[in-house]
């Protein structure tokens, strides 16, 4: 391989030629496009047993987009999905990019207002919604600026028979739009139109402009818009050529993390259709019937969050199913310990899987992966080295001096999938973003340290997030919620372990005055949550105290609430 300098402790991992990356100046559909000219024929999507081509799939696409143009839709203009893993949702998706549009990833499981309040923090015009989320939608839309709603149904793209099952099971359950009404389309009569459109429109997109909106709670539980552009999202792609070389047009990738997750959209679905490898659409996942899933579709690479894989182990279900087609298995959204990490290869050996799991750090706000336990890295306890481009720092939290090797620090990173920002909030966007020498670092919040090679090891959270199945759960945002309630007076909430979501959120109540606990006031809490707050959001328990734990600042203690 012959000697060359190092730069970075890490770069020992790599050959020389893989240390960095060049982000082509490219769409997002500009780039599935390039990588698939010669491979129209592959499977692009499986669903449910309809199997989706390549050229199909483009199709689909270019149809979405000219019924865009049709109803409106220009260049710059915001295009929200709210939707579970559908072929509709990525056709969007896709088709938005490819006029210029912005696509805005939406959890079709949020409250009323948190739909609402996004829709209007990111000005929304257009939605394509499944329609489960019509209910709350019809609630809110008219404080929207939103033009229209496009409604989808799970069963829209499914075989026929299938489809037809869907209706009879769980459509007609479920509460639509009049066919009369203009505000809102049914997708088929939406695709249809555009079917019929000759407006091919690619629109003259550069690496640097947006092309996602995805939410978080930024550094403070607020929730945040995050601008993602095509290179932000293609560099995760260049630097995956690297990491995971052996993914080609043979490989076929089970979608079970959601779109509207930014490890779901970017690594389960970008990444794989820029490689040309099929991917199987989930809409709904059921752990339970994991072993069903991995029976049926044989996929060769299998990416999810700590909690599936542990989930593995002890499960019956699993105990005969064969693995051994799986090339990579890849987690992100948490950490694993150690000891469930030596558990989890112990069990994909017994399942003749011939490769170990492999774990990655990110965040939202850098496009999903920043470090990956490849190419040897893979230390027990480790998230692994920085990809290629991508540099790590450990910074004392208080002074901002850089750390040395072993000592822990909040985690700073730099590389060509940072965001550009939070949209319209300078503020926090200042705060968590910083340039030095030509190079902009992201703060992430997480205290963690490098060993001598530079490997990665996560310690825990600087900021008060948890982690429920993976999905950031913001404790602040939860106790504003509470606290909007007419009966409550004082609120903290703090995370408590679960067998199975490691964490779920715990309420911890200070009623007003005169007001007494009661089942009739946790019934009327618990309501007002479920109206406010996403189902992965909701506290697991709810405790009414006389009082909360104070600092001598007069905040809430939450270490020692947390020990209550």
């Amino acid at each position: 391989m012959g000697v060359f300098k190092r730069k970075h402790p890490w770069d020992k991992f790599y050959k020389k030629n893989e240390r960095t990356i060049k982000v082509p100046n490219m769409s997002l559909y500009e780039l599935i496009l390039e990588a698939n000219k010669e491979n129209l024929n592959g499977i692009a999507i499986n669903y449910f047993g309809r199997k989706i081509t390549y050229r199909q799939f483009f199709a689909e696409i270019d149809a979405c987009a000219k019924a865009f143009i049709k109803e409106g839709i220009t260049p710059g203009d915001v295009i929200t999905i709210c939707m579970a893993n559908t072929p509709e949702a990525v056709y969007a998706f896709y088709a938005a990019n490819k006029i210029g549009a912005i696509a805005s990833m939406l959890h079709p499981l949020s409250a009323e207002e948190e739909i609402k309040d996004s829709l209007i923090s990111t000005k929304s015009s257009y939605l394509i919604a499944i329609n489960l989320s019509y209910e709350k939608i019809k609630n809110i839309i008219k404080d929207t600026d939103v033009k229209r709603t496009v409604i989808v149904t799970p069963g829209d793209s499914m075989p026929q028979i299938l489809k037809m099952g869907y209706f009879v099971t769980q459509g007609i359950k479920v509460e639509l739009p009049d066919k009369n009404d203009y505000d809102y389309l049914f997708w088929p009569d939406f695709i249809a139109a555009g079917r019929k459109g000759n407006d091919n429109v690619v629109a003259l997109t550069s690496k640097d402009q947006p092309a996602a909106i995805l939410r978080s709670g930024g550094t403070t539980g607020v929730p945040k818009n995050i601008i993602l552009t095509n290179g932000n999202i293609n560099a995760v792609v260049e630097q995956v050529k690297i990491c995971l070389p052996e993914i080609d047009s043979t490989d076929s990738v089970l979608a079970i993390l959601p779109l509207f997750h930014c490890f779901g959209l970017v690594v389960n679905v970008h990444c794989p259709f820029a490689l040309g490898a099929s991917v199987s659409l989930i809409p709904q996942f059921d752990a339970k019937t994991f072993d069903k899933l991995l029976t049926k579709y044989k996929p060769t690479v299998l990416l999810g969050v700590p909690t599936l894989f542990e989930s593995f182990n002890g499960n019956n279900r699993m105990k005969d199913v064969d693995l051994s087609q799986l090339k990579y298995i890849v987690s992100g959204g948490d950490t694993m310990v150690p000891t469930k990490n030596e558990l989890f290869n112990m069990f994909l050996k017994e399942h003749k899987c011939k490769t170990k799991i492999i774990q990655g750090y990110g965040m939202t706000e850098t496009a999903g992966p920043v470090t990956f336990g490849a190419l040897g890295s893979d230390v027990l306890g480790s998230v692994g080295i920085p990809l290629p481009s991508n540099e790590v720092k450990i910074v004392n939290p208080d002074t901002k001096e850089t750390l040395k090797t072993g000592e822990i620090g909040e985690i700073y990173i730099t590389g060509p999938s940072v965001m550009t920002g939070y949209l319209d909030n300078e503020i926090e966007t200042n705060e968590v973003l910083e340039k030095e020498k030509g190079k902009l670092w992201i703060h992430t919040g997480d205290l963690g340290y490098l060993n001598e090679d530079g490997v990665l090891f996560f310690v825990q959270r600087l900021k008060r997030m948890l982690i429920v199945s993976g999905y950031n759960v913001y404790p602040s945002h939860i106790e504003d919620v509470i606290m909007e309630h007419e009966a409550v007076l004082n609120c903290g909430v703090v995370g408590i372990p679960h067998p199975y979501k490691v964490q779920v959120p715990k309420a911890y109540i200070v009623l007003k005055n005169g007001i007494k606990p009661s089942m009739q006031v946790k019934k009327s809490i618990k309501e007002h949550c479920e109206k406010n707050l996403a189902k992965y959001m909701l506290p697991k328990e709810y405790d009414f105290r006389k009082s909360l734990p104070k600092t001598m600042l007069g905040k809430v203690d939450y270490r020692k609430l947390d020990k209550k």
